[in-house]
């Protein structure tokens, strides 16, 4: 099997993601899955495609996480992953696609509006 690449993208966190056949480790920016989301939910949000498939022992997974928070890094790491598994078998997309795990998230933070301090939020009005 040779190298399949897919691009998951959630608020301002974009994952680059290189497949290959292997014994299921899973590497950030050269840092492993562990070191770079030490919090455990982190780490089963981007682990529930495989553990989904049941591949998890299967792959090697090489990412380039880069932009946004650790939440939403783990949730466009989920995608790619995703998508890249759909690349290696195109059976496998109705299960992915059940969960969840193939949609985008498209909620992107709103602008801030001039006059106001934030994007919903308004100066205190005073009529006098």
């Amino acid at each position: 099997m040779e190298v399949v690449n897919a691009l998951g993208r959630r608020k301002a966190a974009v994952a680059r993601v290189f497949v290959t056949e292997g014994n299921g480790t899973i590497t950030i920016n050269k840092r492993d899955l562990a070191l770079y989301f030490p919090s455990s939910i982190l780490q089963f949000i981007v682990k529930q495609p495989l553990n989904k498939l049941g591949v998890a022992e299967k792959y090697d997974i090489k990412v380039n996480l880069d932009g946004g928070g650790f939440k939403g890094q783990a949730e466009a790491l989920r995608l790619a992953i995703a998508r890249a598994l759909v690349k290696i078998n195109p059976e496998d997309k109705p299960a992915l696609k059940a969960e969840g795990f193939l949609t985008r998230d498209a909620r992107e933070v709103e602008r801030k509006k001039p006059g106001q301090p934030k994007a919903r939020k308004h100066f205190q009005f005073s009529k006098r």
